[in-house]
């Protein structure tokens, strides 16, 4: 069986650069088509085999090629998928240190190398692997009110930019807070600094409010751009604010020398979210939290029950239960581990740094076309643009489409995916380097695609135009 699955997979993987960036024609009949009951009769390995990769696997969007410069991705390392083979199929227990101390210590040790990379000090840090940044937010979050409230907490504010991920509005409301507590601060320059932030702070004072959490992002979703995070830690330090880093695009990037010159500030935090599956190219459900003082995930998330065994006391072993909301969970930590351990850090440092020069590569490429407005970036990898010819006449709402339309040009031709996102209330494109099959040849492609649907699409436009 397992023999089976890795000649599939292996066939796969080999076929990616041919395979086409998103199949969507066909794709509700398909999933229709997929739709049973609880099976009554066993069926033949090999014809299941042919059901994943003949029909199901085809559909929506391949994020695992080097094409893929949509959303943020992140590639798959297969290392990882050999790691989940092996943890699964032993299936060792994590959620408590007597269960499994030798996976757990592996685990420990991938979180503490985590910990290192995002700047935490020695000694005290500490931290937790998640799903993903929306859970390692929500957990941050819980932990910070904790630390800075009172058990009656809803007079507690929290402050963010209009740039930052959803999933920080989500974790408020899922931690209590009604939506009136999140200031979510206007950016205009789509970077939050502490300036507003520390007028924010004293005007909710003024209210009789009690503000105690800021969460900045190191790496937005829309751009790719980095908050201050020196000045805002300067003001979350003067005011008594847990500071909340939202890295999970960005923060790996501290392992180059660029990215973590742009990075300064992010060290000074009480809590940073990573996740390794996106900037160390691992699968999806690869998240991080980590923390300036492991303590404060023990006193947010410890409990007893009379099922459990005594949990450590030792300062350098962890029960995981204690530290996290999870009791039941796979191994996480074994699909960090393997691949730093096979190839070591440089490799994943010299992936980034290509990531950052493709991106500037891009965005200059780009940038040097007639009638292109780069929005914002690359701080990163990732940046965003507009088309804007002059001589059409268009209104914006017709230059939005005609954005969208040149968008749908590129990746109808299948060699490369990009997305668009709403950017000062206008439709920008916008492209986003992090795979580890991302190279050279990819750029190019974007930009010889780019040209091409332009030209399609600019005719039409001009022809509308008014006399």
């Amino acid at each position: 069986m397992i023999v089976e699955a890795t000649s599939r997979i292996t066939a796969h993987l080999a076929s990616l650069p041919r395979q086409p960036m998103h199949k969507s024609a066909g794709a509700k009949k398909v999933a229709r088509s997929l739709r049973e009951g609880i099976p009554d009769r066993p069926t033949k390995f090999s014809r299941l085999l042919k059901t994943l990769f003949g029909r199901a696997l085809p559909l929506g969007l391949n994020t695992a090629s080097g094409g893929y410069l949509a959303y943020i991705p992140g590639g798959g390392l297969p290392h990882a998928a050999v790691a989940d083979l092996v943890t699964s199929a032993v299936n060792r227990y994590v959620g408590v240190w007597l269960a499994a101390p030798g996976i757990v210590q592996l685990e420990s040790n991938a979180v503490d190398w985590l910990s290192e990379i995002a700047g935490m000090p020695e000694g005290t840090r500490g931290g937790i692997l998640t799903t993903g940044g929306s859970m390692a937010n929500l957990v941050a979050l819980v932990t910070a009110r904790r630390e800075r409230l009172p058990t009656d907490f809803l007079s507690g504010v929290i402050y963010t930019s209009d740039q930052a991920h959803h999933s920080v509005l989500k974790a408020a409301r899922f931690a209590g807070f009604p939506d009136e507590r999140v200031r979510v601060l206007p950016c205009p320059s789509l970077r939050l600094g502490g300036a507003e932030i520390a007028d924010a702070v004293k005007a909710d004072r003024a209210r009789g409010l009690t503000p105690f959490l800021v969460v900045a992002s190191a790496g937005t979703t829309n751009t790719g751009a980095v908050d201050d995070l020196t000045s805002i830690a300067d003001v979350a330090e003067a005011e008594g604010l847990w500071m909340h880093v939202d890295a999970a695009y960005g923060g790996f990037f501290r392992l180059t020398d660029r990215g973590r010159e742009r990075l300064v500030g992010m060290e000074r935090a009480d809590s940073v979210t990573l996740d390794p599956h996106k900037g160390l190219f691992l699968p999806y459900g690869t998240g991080c939290l980590v923390v300036r003082d492991r303590a404060t995930l023990r006193r947010a998330h410890a409990m007893t029950a009379s099922y459990l065994p005594a949990m450590q006391e030792d300062l350098d072993l962890v029960d995981f239960c204690e530290i996290s909301p999870e009791l039941s969970r796979e191994a996480r930590g074994v699909r960090i581990w393997l691949p730093f351990k096979m190839h070591g850090v440089g490799a994943f440092r010299r992936a980034l740094d290509e990531k950052i020069d493709l991106a500037r590569h891009l965005a200059a490429e780009i940038a040097s076309m007639p009638d292109i407005e780069i929005v914002d970036g690359p701080d990163l990898s990732l940046f965003a643009f507009r088309i804007t010819p002059s001589g059409c006449g268009l209104e914006p709402t017709e230059l939005d489409a005609l954005n969208r339309a040149i968008l749908s040009g590129v990746n109808a031709r299948q060699r490369v995916h990009i997305t668009g996102a709403i950017i000062r209330a206008r439709f920008a494109l916008r492209v986003c380097v992090l795979s580890f099959r991302t190279h050279r040849e990819h750029a190019d492609a974007l930009v010889e695609d780019l040209r091409a649907s332009i030209a399609d699409a600019l005719p039409s436009a001009r022809s509308d135009a008014p006399d």
